[in-house]
């Protein structure tokens, strides 16, 4: 179903036109603040979002994006300021009477429930019952009657388990659920955070329909480039005010993120290693293969970065995972600073200086309720075979050297026994740096190292990860953002159906990668090779 809904619901949709301004805006927030202890989170924000028009909200980490849109949904109330739906002022005492009115949120992480199917999913709490009964019949109904307004009645199906689908077929479960409100403003918070890149072109045509029937749509994402393709307006936020509203098309992606952080960023990223500061080979696979992966060849130099890019289910966490000995390779070679040596074990990598800063930093890369001190030293203390209690409470020097490190990349934070959840996720994604760089980890793999997190905080983990090449150590970084591959690899290796299809140089443009990536240039080799 997964495969079909990806090729099937991806047509060609022409990008809505900005909306006349003789249109009336169907949400109007008009000098909102709202205070919390010691913090103005959101002071004197207006700004107005109209009819079958995307509005993208940009800002670093704490410029009021979360607030303001709680403010909207329902679950904060303005402590001053007015509200306006369709021109009348409104006063939300709850999310439900938000969504009552028009108003539907979708938050990056989706509030479904796995085990139950989709029809109960989007119709939960209001079921259609007849004679005290739920009236299966009629709720499966009225969920083809939601698909069908967004083109998806064939591809997913009412009676499925939400636990058995995509994540974006979820998102459209999610999207269902807001139509079936009768929606007329839709807020989607950082939508393609998790989703792979054919995946975000599903969203895209989906956010095209959603416009042309008219409905608000406030766009929230850390990413640029797609705020600038799917947006018709974008409203900056820094420190809980409003730097500016304006047309996409009147504005740069660079003026925007000038706004955003305050400062001119000459560049997004630092600069690239040079030939002579790239040193001996760190890793080198000669046909290594397991389930997932075949024929894998790479080489890994101390001193440089070499990106992987590839769509979703190319084999790049793969290669991450087998390299790491979490799914170790079954066959092949691997050699490590010139011994031949696979790992079976994650423990076997981290005692051989390996480091492996996961994609799903929340669940695999940290312990959330832990304090920064304790993650930081997390790793570092499994490596030491015997911990006594003194140890495992921590030790004055292992308390100084987390404070260390947690200055070298930068951590801000009230102390460092504040708990992990309540950090940023830039911040959050330092620690997990940190805690590698405890272990003095010299081949470091970093798969999507700044998924989710806000512009400045993206540099700032850029400009770590250069320093760490730079002192020697050797990096494979995977991304799904281009700009982030090209700007960031000294070599770029392009994955595809679980192999190695190609190596382009630095500064490579995005079509040659994507020629790689999406297996064109295999299917032509493997055409010529037929004739």
């Amino acid at each position: 179903m997964a495969e079909s809904f990806l090729t099937e619901v991806v047509e060609p949709v022409a990008p809505t036109p900005p909306v006349a301004r003789d249109v009336a805006p169907v949400l109007a927030v008009e000098g909102v603040t709202k205070r919390f202890p010691g913090v103005v989170a959101l002071d004197d924000v207006s700004v107005e979002f109209y009819p079958g028009e995307v509005h993208a909200v940009v800002g670093e980490n704490g410029a009021g994006k979360s607030t303001l849109m709680k403010v909207l949904a329902g679950a904060y109330r303005p402590d001053s300021g007015t509200i306006r739906l369709d021109g009348a002022p409104v006063v939300f005492n709850h999310p439900s009477e938000a969504q009552a009115a028009g108003i539907s949120i979708i938050y990056q992480e989706f509030n479904l429930l796995p085990e139950r199917t989709v029809m109960e999913n989007i119709f939960l709490g209001r079921e259609p019952h007849r004679f005290g009964v739920i009236d299966y019949g009629r709720l499966e109904e009225d969920t083809l009657a939601v698909l069908k307004r967004l083109e998806a009645e064939a591809l997913i199906s009412p009676t499925a388990l939400l636990g058995g689908l995509s994540v974006a077929q979820q998102q459209v479960v999610e999207i269902a659920k807001a139509l079936s409100y009768d929606a007329k403003v839709l807020i989607m918070d950082e939508p393609t955070a998790a989703l792979a890149q054919q995946e975000v072109a599903v969203l895209t045509a989906l956010v095209r329909r959603l416009q042309a029937r008219g409905i608000a749509i406030i766009f929230i994402s850390h990413r640029l480039v797609e705020v600038f393709e799917l947006a018709q307006r974008v409203t900056v936020l820094k420190d809980g005010q409003k730097v500016a509203t304006a047309p996409t098309k009147d504005v740069t992606m660079s003026k925007i993120v000038e706004m955003m952080v305050g400062r001119v960023l000459s560049d997004y990223f630092p600069e690239r290693a040079r030939p002579e500061d790239i040193g001996a080979m760190a890793l080198r696979l000669s046909g290594a293969g397991n389930a997932a992966l075949r024929d894998i060849d790479l080489e890994l130099r101390a001193g440089e970065i070499v990106g992987v890019a590839g769509l979703q289910g190319s084999g790049r966490t793969a290669l991450a995972q087998a390299i790491f000995g979490v799914q170790p390779f079954q066959s092949g070679a691997m050699e490590i600073h010139g011994r031949a040596e696979l790992f079976r074990t994650p423990a076997q990598a981290i005692r051989n200086r390996f480091g492996y800063v996961t994609e799903d930093r929340k669940y695999e890369g940290l312990t959330l309720k832990q304090p920064i001190n304790d993650n930081i030293m997390l790793t570092l203390r499994s490596l030491r075979a015997k911990l006594s209690r003194a140890f495992r409470n921590g030790t004055r020097a292992d308390r100084d050297l987390a404070v260390e490190l947690a200055q070298r990349v930068d951590v801000r934070a009230p102390g460092m026994d504040r708990e992990v959840q309540f950090l940023s996720g830039g911040n959050q994604q330092k620690v997990v740096l940190a805690k590698w760089l405890a272990t003095d980890a010299r081949v470091l793999i970093f798969d999507e190292p700044t998924r989710g997190i806000d512009v400045e905080a993206k540099a700032s983990i850029h400009e770590r990860i250069r320093e760490l090449a730079r002192a020697g150590a050797a990096v494979l970084m995977i991304s799904s953002e281009l700009p982030e591959v090209i700007g960031m690899s000294d070599r770029i290796v392009v994955m595809w159906d679980g192999t190695i299809v190609g190596e382009l140089p630095a500064g490579a443009g995005e079509a040659d990668i994507m020629h790689l990536a999406t297996g064109f240039a295999e299917s032509s080799r493997n055409e010529e090779k037929s004739v």
